[in-house]
């Protein structure tokens, strides 16, 4: 009886840190969750992504972290033994060696359902970018130049999705609002979706031959490694365009560089690379391609709900 008293006191008394960089000074449900629990709740200061050995020194002395993307790597796990519940602010693992994790007995857990929405409206960010030219045309009229040249429109193009889950469902149905024809790759569909909303499932070789737009929706598992790569690259229409908002991983960089290079492709948006922050790439100068730091997935809505997420599981 003494020891589960002590026990369930000293969860209640619980120290928990606020790792997610953009949650800094951020007020919200996420932390009124925390404290209605009585929970100690602590944010770190740094105002940046967290490197590996400054997670491994914030951690000291936590019982449960909010988790951004910075590394929760084995060494750091092990060097923390207080540490119970890694609580992901966001939808995937990537950030945390799981194996690890489940051998020491810490909780690992995400936050599905929470930025789809984000995702997908970032995904037309980009594609609006690239066939409007917003970012070469800026920097021109920046420059006192009055270049008008003539756009791409977006209706009437096929819409290829390699993944149709719950962000492919929300591009999807942006993408029938801009009159596309979308396609879908994705191995267990939701066919009844489809359906309704039109949709043709394809296998992937036809994807990648059909899409004027291909985005990529996969989660990095080991059969989607580079999954894009010059073969599947080779496949596609002369002038099409690629966005990835998924996982750097299933994109092949430097065969992107050369179907760019060599003027197969008309253009890229990518949000994120198989190193984040990425080294210099050869078509990092290039004007048809546009580039974001891996922040598809966070707006001030979906960062809410994310955090408020987390929250939940960590006082869980």
């Amino acid at each position: 009886m003494g020891g589960e008293r002590d026990a369930s006191e000293a969860y209640t008394m619980a120290r928990v840190l606020i790792a997610p960089a953009p949650l800094q000074g951020v007020e919200g449900e996420y932390r009124d969750l925390l404290l209605a629990a009585g929970h100690e709740v602590v944010q770190q200061t740094a105002g940046r992504q967290l490197r590996e050995d400054e997670v491994i020194t914030w951690l000291n002395g936590f019982d449960a972290v909010l988790a951004g993307s910075e590394p929760y790597t084995r060494k750091a796990i092990e060097a923390n033994p207080n540490l119970r519940v890694i609580a992901r602010v966001g939808v995937g693992y990537d950030a945390v060696d799981v194996h690890a994790a489940t051998e020491h007995g810490r909780a690992v857990t995400i936050t599905p359902g929470t930025n789809h929405g984000s995702v997908a409206e970032h995904t037309f960010a980009l594609m609006l970018a690239l066939a409007k030219r917003v970012v070469p045309q800026h920097n021109a009229v920046a420059r006192g130049e009055w270049p008008r040249g003539i756009n791409i429109p977006l209706r009437g193009s096929v819409l290829g999705l390699a993944g149709l889950g719950r962000t492919g469902k929300a591009v999807a149905l942006r993408a029938i609002a801009f009159e596309m024809t979308v396609i879908a790759y994705e191995p267990f569909p939701d066919r009844e979706f489809c359906q309704r909303h039109g949709i043709e499932l394809v296998q992937f070789d036809d994807l990648m031959a059909r899409a004027d737009w291909l985005s990529l929706h996969l989660p990095a598992t080991e059969q989607s490694r580079h999954i894009i790569n010059a073969n599947s690259l080779a496949l596609m229409k002369p002038g099409a365009f690629i966005i990835n908002t998924s996982r750097g991983a299933v994109l092949d960089e430097t065969a992107l560089a050369d179907a760019l290079a060599s003027g197969r492709l008309g253009g890229a948006g990518l949000d994120v690379f198989e190193q984040e922050p990425p080294a210099k790439l050869s078509f990092f100068d290039r004007p048809n391609v546009v580039f974001t730091p891996h922040v598809a997935g966070v707006d001030s809505r979906s960062l809410a709900d994310m955090a408020a997420s987390a929250a939940s599981s960590a006082v869980e």
